[in-house]
């Protein structure tokens, strides 16, 4: 059985392979009307649940960064803003797509499951594609549940990611994910970028042969959040693009409160 510790250093030693290409993805959404998409989405869920409070005063982790999208946005709204990632090329890339406001944003090398901060140290903790690719997801949220102050939210965006690899049924909608997006005419994105490596580290994984966010939400209870969902946020935020490439894994949110 693989240790979480060598886990974690295979995950680390694919990201650091992805991360040029994965930039581009996020430089790709930076340019284009997807950024709008999700700046409104986290403006309004900072909103409902922060009325009133200035943005600058809102402390904002935004763990497993990657090349530094969802920083980049809440820096913008002018949050006060630390973003963390295990991979240090991916902190290079979140740099450089940060420009500007590179000096503005807090860039620290670290484990989303060992957290190197004080209890309650943030008012907002936010992830996007990561909790999946957690060799000890259980003991993630128990961190963020931690670190996250009284009156905190968190916001998990994830998807049932490599369930293809547990479930046949599911297996066939990826497939056909596939067919769609040579017929449409758009880019694959799960082809190349030795997406075999990926698996293999996905099939040891805990959490690609759960069916998700029900999971989620049990654990987070066990962290002593309130937590609910949406399975429809992917409509909001979603280009055309990844509504093809993706259909058959559609991304849900978790909401979960302090």
């Amino acid at each position: 059985m693989v240790s979480p510790r060598d886990l974690s250093s295979e995950n680390r030693s694919y990201w650091t392979g992805r991360a040029p290409g994965y930039s581009e993805i996020n430089r790709q959404e930076l340019s284009t009307q997807q950024k709008q998409k999700w700046k409104d989405l986290l403006c309004d869920e900072i909103a409902r649940r922060f009325p009133g409070k200035p943005a600058q005063e809102i402390r904002v982790l935004d763990v497993g960064t990657g090349p530094g999208f969802f920083a980049v946005l809440l820096c913008e709204i002018g949050c006060s803003v630390t973003a963390v990632d295990l991979t240090p090329a991916m902190l290079s890339e979140a740099g450089k797509n940060a420009g500007e406001l590179r000096d503005r944003i807090r860039f620290l090398e670290m484990d989303a499951q060992s957290l190197e901060f004080p209890e309650g140290s943030f008012d907002l903790i936010v992830s996007r594609n990561l909790t999946w690719d957690l060799p000890d997801p259980a003991q993630a949220y128990s961190e963020w549940a931690r670190v996250l102050a009284p009156g905190g939210m968190l916001l998990v965006f994830d998807a049932n990611w490599y369930s293809y690899l547990f479930d046949e049924e599911d297996r066939r909608a990826y497939e056909r994910d596939r067919i769609n997006s040579v017929e449409k005419g758009v880019p694959d994105q799960n082809v190349g970028e030795n997406f075999d490596v990926m698996e293999d580290i996905a099939r040891r994984l805990p959490l690609s042969g759960i069916r998700r966010p029900e999971w989620d939400l049990i654990q987070l209870a066990a962290c002593g959040l309130t937590a609910e969902t949406d399975e429809e946020i992917w409509r909001k935020v979603w280009s055309e693009e990844e509504k093809i490439n993706f259909s058959s894994t559609p991304m849900f949110l978790v909401r979960a409160y302090r």
